[in-house]
């Protein structure tokens, strides 16, 4: 039982350990556009536990971040700002690659990926700039992979980027700075792939942009431009998930990109049924593009009774006025993606961007989803718990039962075996010595009264198995009783012994043995008293020949 216990005890204790401090943590960041319509002071920073100040760009010419005077403010009070709602979040300084999107000079990255000293001016420039303006990491916004960008050399600046931050912590005593890089959803595009081994090595995590697969300024069909899954397509975020985790990219290190933006489409027919069916291109807006407060807006005005729908096929959600169609998350898909990125293992989610979301609905909406995530794994591992505890006790109580029984039958086995032997003697006729060969059942009672309540006056001595205690029954018979010690650990089968050898055994120089008694769980043993010293003096001593009849 003892072994039973430990293993009991064990079970429980790995049960309850506590998850690990890499499975505690629970990104929920979001990016911030300096250009942005709202002023920093109005972010509810409770809602997130990292805020990714966005953008600084690279000098085409010294290769080092370049930040607008327009905009040193918003970056030198950023972090400040956000920590005056939540004291513990953590800022990062997202810099822009521009690789493919034609904005400021694209060739200043590809041009500083090439030279290793233009990477350490960008490298020691990003870390210069992030302790200047207080934040805690640096992110790296805009990368595709595309033949005009050596995977070689990006695989260079990660590495040397994360020996320059160790290297800089070590020298400053200051914790080491947090290095991120946003990938799109495309991890093979145009033949080219990230290069997800240095990736993984260098960086503490990805943010994963997960929306943009569909845009009404490249494609004449209307597809959801962020779908968790596409029955139809590879073009979806479960599919980009499950490319990268079956090779072996860990899953503790992808962050999954929520947008807060959909897109507009002009269909060829009204009456269609939206997805994928030919479109003209955008519709509302230059690009088709949306943030959510627009998009709410947009369909506030749209009319009473006009509501967008939930696609749980796509994850998606749909809005049509007449001819135009627009995509984009509600509070169905964030709440079903985040319940997908906890379900999956991911390290959290990210907002693009935190300015489109209107009076926090979105955020919040991703916040409990995430609570009842946690909430929900957190009654699951007590129910469990709970159930392991019941089990072990029923476990152990049958188990102590059952030994109880195999110990109360095992002793009256014994004296039933007794009994029926000793039947099966007298019948056959087998000589007997008058009284000799009958075991007596005692009361309790009886021998408590014939040895004055087992007193110390009485008591001849003590054994392994107990005390022998000097009785007088009612008739005057002298007796010697032997009583199991309530500490011993062997007295049941030291008692079932000697009553199976005395009673089968009996022989004219050994004490002869009387009765037991079990009444009260007590295990006592009464032999004929033997006055006139010890057995050793019986046969061995001079006067033995007078008191002991030897054949």
């Amino acid at each position: 039982m003892a072994g039973e216990g430990k293993i009991a005890c064990l079970f429980i204790f790995f049960l309850c350990l506590p998850p690990s401090s890499e499975a505690q943590t629970w990104v929920k960041s979001g990016y911030f556009y300096a250009g942005n319509e709202i002023p920093v002071s109005d972010i509810d920073s409770s809602l997130f536990s990292h805020l990714i100040c966005a953008f600084a760009y690279i000098d085409s010419s010294t290769y080092q971040l370049s930040v607008n005077s327009s905009t040193e403010q918003f970056f030198s009070t950023f972090t400040s700002t956000v920590k005056r709602k939540n004291p513990s979040i953590t800022t990062l300084l997202s810099v822009w690659a521009a690789a493919w999107a034609g904005r400021e000079d694209p060739s200043a990255f590809v041009s500083m990926l090439g030279e290793s000293s233009s990477r350490m001016s960008f490298i020691e420039s990003t870390i210069g700039k992030a302790r200047l303006y207080g934040f805690s990491g640096v992110d790296l916004y805009g990368v595709l992979p595309s033949r005009s960008i050596n995977m070689t050399n990006l695989s260079a600046l990660l590495r040397e980027w994360r020996d320059a931050v160790d290297e800089e912590s070590r020298k400053s005593g200051k914790p080491p700075l947090l290095l991120v890089m946003a990938v799109y959803c495309q991890p093979i595009f145009n033949s080219v792939s990230y290069p997800l081994d240095s990736i993984q090595r260098n960086l503490d995590w990805v943010h994963l942009n997960a929306y943009d697969y569909h845009l009404p300024t490249r494609e004449r069909f209307a597809l959801p431009h962020a779908a968790l899954f596409d029955p139809a397509s590879q073009n979806n975020t479960d599919f980009c998930i499950t490319w990268l985790l079956t090779r072996r990219f860990p899953a503790r290190k992808l962050v999954l990109g929520l947008p807060y933006h959909g897109y507009a489409w002009q269909l060829q027919d009204s009456s269609a049924d939206a997805i994928g069916h030919p479109a003209v291109g955008h519709a509302v807006t230059t690009d088709g593009s949306f943030g959510y407060k627009a998009i709410k807006s947009y369909v506030r005005d749209s009319g009473y009774g006009a509501s967008p729908v939930y696609d749980g096929t796509y994850v998606v959600n749909l809005f049509r006025k007449g001819s135009v169609w627009i995509n984009f998350d509600d509070v169905e898909a964030i709440r079903a993606k985040v319940t997908y990125a906890k379900e999956k293992g991911l390290l959290g989610y990210s907002v693009f961007q935190v300015g489109n979301d209107q009076n926090w609905v979105l955020s919040r909406t991703a916040q409990e989803a995430s609570e009842d995530q946690q909430h929900r794994r957190w009654f699951w591992l007590v129910m469990l718990i709970s159930i392991a505890v019941i089990v072990l006790l029923i476990f152990g109580l049958i188990c102590y039962l059952q030994r109880r029984t195999l110990k109360s039958k095992g002793l009256s086995g014994v004296i039933k075996g007794f009994s029926s032997r000793l039947k099966t003697m007298v019948c056959k006729g087998e000589s007997l010595e008058s009284g000799t060969r009958s075991l007596r059942t005692f009361g309790y009672a009886t021998l408590k009264a014939a040895t004055d309540d087992f007193s110390s006056e009485n008591k001849l001595g003590e054994g392994g198995f107990g005390p022998v205690y000097k009785g007088k029954l009612p008739k005057g018979q002298y007796i010697a009783v032997k009583r199991l010690s309530k500490t011993s650990n062997q007295g049941l089968e030291e008692f079932e012994n000697e009553v199976m050898l005395t009673a089968s055994l009996q022989h004219v120089n050994l004490v002869r043995l009387i009765g037991f008694c079990t009444n009260r769980e007590e295990k006592m043993l009464i032999y004929e008293y033997m006055p006139n010293k010890s057995l050793d003096f019986y046969l061995f001593g001079s006067t033995s020949s007078l008191l002991l009849n030897i054949h």
